[in-house]
């Protein structure tokens, strides 16, 4: 159902550096690139991903409450992911681990260079 999602940014080459690495180690790769956005896909037809510079040339926000939900096959793809992102500067808004009790939902949270919040996610076995 949801064919991409957009963040903004108010600097597209750092922008650019951070997603190719962070959406790279999940199998995605550039598939469209532009003056003002890029657009990363995966060949599973899952969501794209996108970073624009606001058309309307005003400085790029964070949305209060916002979050993009990134999937990971397992737990240790989640670590490492999670690893990587704080290495290039993001800010950890919480450290891998299971959530909700006994769910199965293992999860880790972190910040973009802009500010956006990510999680990173993936199902495992319920105790």
């Amino acid at each position: 159902m949801i064919g991409y999602i957009s963040v903004g940014t108010n600097d597209l080459a750092r922008s650019s550096a951070y997603y190719d690495t962070i959406l790279g180690m999940l199998g995605a790769s550039r598939i469209m690139e532009m003056d003002d956005f890029i657009v990363w896909g995966t060949k599973n037809g899952a969501a794209n991903f996108s970073v624009h510079v606001p058309e309307n040339k005003t400085a790029a926000t964070v949305g209060n409450g916002m979050m993009i939900a990134l999937h990971a096959e397992n737990p240790e793809m989640v670590n490492v992911v999670h690893a990587k992102a704080i290495e290039l500067g993001s800010e950890d808004c919480g450290a891998p681990g299971p959530r909700h009790g006994d769910s199965g939902f293992f999860a880790a949270y972190f910040r973009d260079p802009d500010g956006n919040k990510l999680n990173l996610h993936c199902m495992i076995g319920t105790t």
